[in-house]
Protein backbone atom coordinates (compact mmCIF):
# COMPACT_ATOMS: atom_id res chain seq x y z
CA UNK A 1 0.00 0.00 0.00
CA UNK A 2 2.79 2.38 0.91
CA UNK A 3 4.55 1.63 -2.38
CA UNK A 4 1.40 2.32 -4.39
CA UNK A 5 0.87 5.68 -2.71
CA UNK A 6 4.54 6.56 -3.23
CA UNK A 7 4.21 5.93 -6.96
CA UNK A 8 1.02 7.97 -7.10
CA UNK A 9 2.63 10.81 -5.18
CA UNK A 10 5.64 10.79 -7.50
CA UNK A 11 3.34 10.95 -10.54
CA UNK A 12 1.60 14.11 -9.29
CA UNK A 13 4.76 15.83 -8.03
CA UNK A 14 6.03 18.75 -10.08
CA UNK A 15 9.13 17.55 -11.99
CA UNK A 16 11.10 20.56 -10.70
CA UNK A 17 10.31 19.55 -7.10
CA UNK A 18 11.29 15.88 -7.40
CA UNK A 19 14.34 15.04 -5.34
CA UNK A 20 14.79 18.63 -4.17
CA UNK A 21 16.91 19.08 -1.03
CA UNK A 22 14.73 21.22 1.24
CA UNK A 23 17.68 21.97 3.52
CA UNK A 24 19.45 24.05 0.88
CA UNK A 25 18.77 27.82 0.91
CA UNK A 26 18.25 27.86 -2.87
CA UNK A 27 15.36 25.42 -2.48
CA UNK A 28 13.34 28.21 -0.89
CA UNK A 29 13.24 29.92 -4.29
CA UNK A 30 11.55 26.84 -5.75
CA UNK A 31 9.01 26.81 -2.91
CA UNK A 32 8.37 30.54 -3.37
CA UNK A 33 7.75 29.93 -7.05
CA UNK A 34 5.17 27.28 -6.16
CA UNK A 35 3.27 29.63 -3.87
CA UNK A 36 3.27 32.46 -6.39
CA UNK A 37 2.50 30.26 -9.39
CA UNK A 38 -0.29 28.20 -7.83
CA UNK A 39 -3.16 30.64 -7.33
CA UNK A 40 -5.28 28.08 -5.45
CA UNK A 41 -2.50 27.56 -2.89
CA UNK A 42 -1.88 31.30 -2.61
CA UNK A 43 -5.54 31.84 -1.69
CA UNK A 44 -5.13 29.35 1.17
CA UNK A 45 -2.10 31.23 2.45
CA UNK A 46 -3.99 34.52 2.21
CA UNK A 47 -6.74 33.06 4.41
CA UNK A 48 -4.22 31.78 6.96
CA UNK A 49 -2.27 35.05 6.97
CA UNK A 50 -5.44 37.08 7.44
CA UNK A 51 -6.36 35.02 10.51
CA UNK A 52 -2.86 35.30 11.98
CA UNK A 53 -2.76 39.06 11.42
CA UNK A 54 -6.13 39.42 13.15
CA UNK A 55 -4.83 37.56 16.22
CA UNK A 56 -2.02 40.07 16.88
CA UNK A 57 -2.94 42.39 19.78
CA UNK A 58 -3.15 46.05 18.79
CA UNK A 59 -3.50 47.48 22.31
CA UNK A 60 0.12 46.86 23.36
CA UNK A 61 3.44 48.02 21.94
CA UNK A 62 6.23 45.83 20.69
CA UNK A 63 7.57 44.19 17.56
CA UNK A 64 6.03 41.23 15.73
CA UNK A 65 8.37 38.39 14.78
CA UNK A 66 7.66 35.79 12.12
CA UNK A 67 9.56 32.60 12.82
CA UNK A 68 10.60 30.65 9.73
CA UNK A 69 9.48 33.15 7.11
CA UNK A 70 10.95 31.08 4.28
CA UNK A 71 9.18 31.66 0.99
CA UNK A 72 6.05 33.18 2.49
CA UNK A 73 4.54 36.65 2.15
CA UNK A 74 3.06 37.38 5.60
CA UNK A 75 4.81 40.76 5.55
CA UNK A 76 2.11 41.94 3.15
CA UNK A 77 -0.43 41.52 5.96
CA UNK A 78 1.54 42.67 9.02
CA UNK A 79 3.21 46.10 8.67
CA UNK A 80 6.65 46.24 10.28
CA UNK A 81 6.87 42.45 10.57
CA UNK A 82 10.36 41.14 11.41
CA UNK A 83 10.99 38.13 9.18
CA UNK A 84 13.44 35.41 10.18
CA UNK A 85 14.85 32.11 9.00
CA UNK A 86 17.41 29.60 10.20
CA UNK A 87 19.08 29.55 6.76
CA UNK A 88 20.69 32.49 5.00
CA UNK A 89 17.97 33.49 2.57
CA UNK A 90 17.76 36.75 0.59
CA UNK A 91 15.13 39.21 1.78
CA UNK A 92 14.85 37.86 5.33
CA UNK A 93 15.51 40.37 8.12
CA UNK A 94 17.23 38.08 10.65
CA UNK A 95 19.02 34.73 10.41
CA UNK A 96 18.38 33.03 13.76
CA UNK A 97 17.47 29.86 15.62
CA UNK A 98 14.04 29.66 17.26
CA UNK A 99 15.60 28.06 20.34
CA UNK A 100 17.60 31.21 21.10
CA UNK A 101 15.77 34.41 20.25
CA UNK A 102 17.95 37.55 19.87
CA UNK A 103 15.43 39.87 21.53
CA UNK A 104 15.25 41.64 24.87
CA UNK A 105 12.92 40.52 27.64
CA UNK A 106 9.28 41.51 27.04
CA UNK A 107 10.08 43.23 23.74
CA UNK A 108 7.68 41.39 21.40
CA UNK A 109 3.92 41.59 21.22
CA UNK A 110 3.62 38.55 18.98
CA UNK A 111 5.44 35.65 17.39
CA UNK A 112 3.68 34.25 14.34
CA UNK A 113 4.48 31.24 12.15
CA UNK A 114 3.10 28.87 9.54
CA UNK A 115 4.24 25.23 9.49
CA UNK A 116 7.26 25.93 11.72
CA UNK A 117 6.49 24.68 15.25
CA UNK A 118 6.63 21.03 14.16
CA UNK A 119 10.13 21.62 12.75
CA UNK A 120 11.58 22.74 16.10
CA UNK A 121 13.70 19.89 17.55
CA UNK A 122 13.11 21.16 21.11
CA UNK A 123 9.80 22.99 21.44
CA UNK A 124 10.34 23.36 25.18
CA UNK A 125 13.34 25.61 24.57
CA UNK A 126 11.35 27.68 22.10
CA UNK A 127 8.36 28.08 24.44
CA UNK A 128 10.66 29.18 27.26
CA UNK A 129 12.45 31.69 25.02
CA UNK A 130 9.15 32.98 23.68
CA UNK A 131 7.92 33.39 27.26
CA UNK A 132 10.94 35.56 27.93
CA UNK A 133 10.58 37.75 24.84
CA UNK A 134 6.81 38.15 24.52
CA UNK A 135 5.28 40.70 26.86
CA UNK A 136 2.15 40.22 28.97
CA UNK A 137 -0.90 40.13 26.72
CA UNK A 138 1.19 39.20 23.70
CA UNK A 139 0.63 36.06 21.67
CA UNK A 140 2.14 33.17 19.81
CA UNK A 141 -0.07 32.52 16.77
CA UNK A 142 0.56 29.61 14.43
CA UNK A 143 -0.97 27.48 11.70
CA UNK A 144 0.17 23.88 12.03
CA UNK A 145 -0.69 20.33 10.94
CA UNK A 146 -3.22 18.61 13.20
CA UNK A 147 -4.02 15.02 14.00
CA UNK A 148 -7.50 13.73 13.11
CA UNK A 149 -8.85 10.49 11.67
CA UNK A 150 -8.50 11.85 8.13
CA UNK A 151 -5.19 13.66 8.55
CA UNK A 152 -3.53 10.56 10.05
CA UNK A 153 -4.09 8.84 6.71
CA UNK A 154 -2.93 11.83 4.64
CA UNK A 155 0.20 12.62 6.66
CA UNK A 156 1.20 8.97 6.86
CA UNK A 157 0.85 8.08 3.18
CA UNK A 158 0.91 11.32 1.16
CA UNK A 159 3.19 13.68 3.06
CA UNK A 160 7.00 13.74 2.93
CA UNK A 161 7.59 14.75 6.57
CA UNK A 162 7.68 12.34 9.54
CA UNK A 163 4.32 11.99 11.32
CA UNK A 164 4.71 10.32 14.74
CA UNK A 165 1.61 10.84 16.93
CA UNK A 166 2.50 7.84 19.14
CA UNK A 167 5.84 9.18 20.35
CA UNK A 168 6.15 10.16 24.00
CA UNK A 169 8.73 12.82 23.19
CA UNK A 170 8.25 16.52 22.51
CA UNK A 171 11.55 16.55 20.68
CA UNK A 172 13.30 14.75 17.85
CA UNK A 173 16.94 14.47 16.74
CA UNK A 174 18.15 17.65 15.05
CA UNK A 175 18.84 17.00 11.40
CA UNK A 176 18.17 19.03 8.29
CA UNK A 177 17.09 22.56 9.22
CA UNK A 178 13.92 22.33 7.13
CA UNK A 179 13.40 18.61 6.59
CA UNK A 180 13.61 17.23 10.15
CA UNK A 181 10.19 17.35 11.81
CA UNK A 182 7.30 15.61 13.48
CA UNK A 183 4.07 16.84 11.90
CA UNK A 184 2.10 15.47 14.87
CA UNK A 185 4.01 17.63 17.38
CA UNK A 186 1.49 20.53 17.67
CA UNK A 187 -1.31 18.04 18.39
CA UNK A 188 0.88 16.19 20.90
CA UNK A 189 1.81 19.33 22.85
CA UNK A 190 -1.47 21.28 22.75
CA UNK A 191 -4.04 18.47 22.66
CA UNK A 192 -2.79 15.05 23.79
CA UNK A 193 -0.41 16.44 26.44
CA UNK A 194 -2.35 19.63 27.11
CA UNK A 195 -2.26 19.18 30.90
CA UNK A 196 1.51 18.69 30.81
CA UNK A 197 1.88 21.84 28.72
CA UNK A 198 -0.31 23.91 31.06
CA UNK A 199 1.56 22.71 34.16
CA UNK A 200 5.01 23.16 32.62
CA UNK A 201 4.46 26.50 30.89
CA UNK A 202 2.20 28.36 33.28
CA UNK A 203 3.09 31.66 31.62
CA UNK A 204 1.13 30.59 28.54
CA UNK A 205 -2.63 30.23 28.17
CA UNK A 206 -4.20 28.40 25.22
CA UNK A 207 -6.63 31.03 23.97
CA UNK A 208 -7.96 28.92 21.13
CA UNK A 209 -7.41 26.03 18.76
CA UNK A 210 -9.40 26.31 15.54
CA UNK A 211 -9.44 23.24 13.29
CA UNK A 212 -9.80 23.74 9.54
CA UNK A 213 -8.77 22.91 5.95
CA UNK A 214 -9.88 19.28 5.56
CA UNK A 215 -9.18 19.01 1.82
CA UNK A 216 -8.46 22.33 0.06
CA UNK A 217 -4.72 22.11 0.79
CA UNK A 218 -4.66 18.67 -0.83
CA UNK A 219 -6.54 20.01 -3.86
CA UNK A 220 -4.00 22.84 -4.15
CA UNK A 221 -1.20 20.30 -4.35
CA UNK A 222 0.64 21.95 -1.46
CA UNK A 223 4.22 23.06 -1.98
CA UNK A 224 5.37 20.28 -4.27
CA UNK A 225 2.50 18.71 -6.17
CA UNK A 226 0.31 19.78 -9.07
CA UNK A 227 -2.97 21.55 -8.32
CA UNK A 228 -6.00 19.37 -8.94
CA UNK A 229 -8.34 22.32 -9.57
CA UNK A 230 -7.84 25.87 -10.90
CA UNK A 231 -8.07 28.80 -8.51
CA UNK A 232 -11.59 29.75 -9.63
CA UNK A 233 -12.89 26.73 -7.71
CA UNK A 234 -11.36 27.87 -4.42
CA UNK A 235 -14.55 29.63 -3.28
CA UNK A 236 -16.65 26.52 -3.90
CA UNK A 237 -14.18 24.35 -1.97
CA UNK A 238 -14.05 26.85 0.87
CA UNK A 239 -17.86 26.82 1.17
CA UNK A 240 -17.92 23.03 1.19
CA UNK A 241 -15.31 23.02 3.95
CA UNK A 242 -17.44 25.41 5.99
CA UNK A 243 -20.37 22.99 5.67
CA UNK A 244 -18.14 20.24 7.10
CA UNK A 245 -17.43 22.22 10.27
CA UNK A 246 -19.51 19.87 12.49
CA UNK A 247 -17.02 17.11 11.59
CA UNK A 248 -13.87 19.23 11.96
CA UNK A 249 -12.55 17.01 14.78
CA UNK A 250 -12.51 14.06 12.39
CA UNK A 251 -11.61 15.74 9.08
CA UNK A 252 -9.37 18.77 9.63
CA UNK A 253 -5.76 18.71 8.49
CA UNK A 254 -4.63 21.98 10.09
CA UNK A 255 -5.19 24.05 13.21
CA UNK A 256 -4.74 27.72 14.04
CA UNK A 257 -3.34 27.81 17.57
CA UNK A 258 -3.29 31.00 19.68
CA UNK A 259 -1.33 31.21 22.94
CA UNK A 260 -1.53 34.29 25.20
CA UNK A 261 1.31 35.36 27.48
CA UNK A 262 0.20 35.73 31.10
CA UNK A 263 1.89 37.85 33.76
CA UNK A 264 5.27 39.42 33.13
CA UNK A 265 8.81 38.16 32.79
CA UNK A 266 11.02 38.66 35.87
CA UNK A 267 13.59 41.37 35.15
Amino acid sequence: MTSAFSKLKNFFTYPAMRGIDMDLPESVSSVSMMIQKKSFLRKIYIKWYTELAASIPMNINGSVLELGSGAGFLKEFVPGLITSEILKIPGVDIIMDGHSLPFANSSLRAIVMVDVFHHLPCVESFLSEAGRCVKSGGVIAMVEPWCTTWSRFVYKYLHHEPFLPETNEWSFPAGGALSSANSALPWIVFKRDRDVFMNTFRQWEIKGISLHTPFSYLISGGLSMRSFLPARFYGVCSNIEKSLKPWRNQLSMFATIILVRKGSYPQ
